[in-house]
């Protein structure tokens, strides 16, 4: 067996980044920018107002106090998306909406709240105001030339807004990893009765699913019979569209284990006992210059796999600095106990925070074939080779429902 970090530096090591393109604003969300991006624009292009109200000029508010107004004439409206044609002189305001731009002569703004109506057109304000009051200024967010977001930075909706405000249409990034996702064995059915012997499949809907939620594309290879020709066909095809795959099933020793004969066929993998349970085998290797990973075919050990190696894989080829779950430290709710066998022990659990601290207890049964709890779980603690953890001790935990960080 080998350790985990050995087995996860080989995988990371083996991995090249995607190749930059450019896509539209609407399929760039959770991409890596693949360039820097400079701005050509400032933002906001010119000073506007950030409240409805008034523009006016600031020295002729200086003498207004509640109970005492001082008066102007109104002397135009401008609403967002019009142009000043007007300028303020003095003891003169203009109407003016959010956003609009700042006219001529106005230095600041009396939100509407602060301001009655007055006799004959004019309006009265009751608090005076101060030079810059209200007014957002040209370039107050960004500025021509200025660097708008850095090589490697992983685009959120904010993100998008930013590059939308700058006039970017199309964002160079490192495009999304195709991954196809094959289960094999004659054993599994998705419709109708079960036949003596038979189980649903459950493994590719998750994998599936698991590829969706790291943003990667998913395809779906559908589930292949216990044949060699078979698997070795779907797979040469998914070879030629995918830029990885992932099986599941079919990768540890015994006589019916054809993937392992398939992926042998393909090209050179490596067959490899992990010292971690559940998950300990998996097969792993780069056929014709496409990653490969040959899961379990436990469905929690496949998905534990997946996390472990094929997901932070995944990341670093779209170009993702951040790559492996957080690891929080949480305090045990009862004994997780386990023999020593030389191996890291991942045990699901459930994580809730109370008064300042995390707290972690197992989610159900720890069987590698009892998908429920993991279902039920946020988290995987981490139980190193030894007796286990004693209940009110603290446990490191793999966060499941939080994005790689590190």
């Amino acid at each position: 067996m080998i350790p985990l970090a050995e087995m996860q530096e080989l995988v990371l090591g083996s991995v090249r980044q995607l190749d930059p393109v450019e896509v539209g604003l609407r399929e760039a969300l959770g991409l890596v920018l693949a360039t820097d991006v400079v701005t050509h624009e400032s933002v906001p292009p010119f000073a506007n107002t950030g409240m409805d109200g008034y523009a006016v000029r600031a020295a002729d508010t200086a003498d207004a106090v509640p109970g005492a107004p001082v008066r102007l004439d109104v002397v135009g409206e401008l609403p967002a998306g019009a142009a000043p044609s007007t300028p303020v002189g003095p003891g003169e305001a203009i109407r003016i909406m959010t956003g609009a731009p700042m006219p001529d002569g106005a230095d600041a703004v009396v939100m509407v709240e602060r301001t009655a109506p007055a006799d004959g057109g004019g309006v009265l304000v009751e608090r005076a105001a101060k030079v810059g009051e209200h007014v957002r200024p040209a370039a107050g967010d960004l500025a021509a030339g200025d660097l708008v977001f850095p090589a490697g930075t992983r685009l959120g909706p904010a993100h998008l807004g930013v590059l939308a405000s700058v006039g970017v249409r199309d964002a160079p990034v490192v495009r999304r990893a195709r991954v196809g996702v094959m289960s094999t064995g004659d054993e599994l059915v998705e419709r109708g009765p079960l036949a003596p012997g038979q189980i649903r499949e459950s493994n590719r809907p998750m994998l599936l699913g698991l590829l969706a939620d790291a943003g990667v594309e998913p395809v779906d290879l559908g589930t292949a019979p216990d044949d060699e020709a078979i698997i070795t066909r779907t797979l040469e095809d998914a070879l030629a569209s995918c830029d990885a795959i992932l099986t599941s099933g079919g990768v540890s020793v015994g006589d019916y284990d054809f993937v392992k004969a398939a992926l042998d066929r393909l090209g050179e993998l490596s067959w490899r006992q992990v010292a971690i349970k559940p998950a300990k085998p998996i097969a792993f290797g780069i056929v014709a210059g496409r990653p490969v990973f040959g899961l379990p075919g436990n469905p929690v050990s496949s998905l534990v796999s997946f996390e472990l190696f094929a997901r932070p894989a995944l990341l670093q080829m779209m170009g993702n600095e951040h790559r492996f779950r957080p690891v929080v430290c949480a305090t045990t709710e009862s004994a997780m106990l386990r023999r020593s066998d030389g191996k890291l022990h991942l045990d699901r659990v459930r994580v809730t925070h109370r008064d300042g601290r995390y707290y972690a207890g197992r989610s159900g049964p720890q069987y590698s074939n009892v998908l429920s709890a993991t279902a039920a779980a946020n988290g995987l603690a981490l139980l190193p080779d030894g007796d286990g953890v004693a209940e009110g001790a603290d446990v490191d935990v793999m966060r499941l429902d939080w994005p790689a960080d590190h």
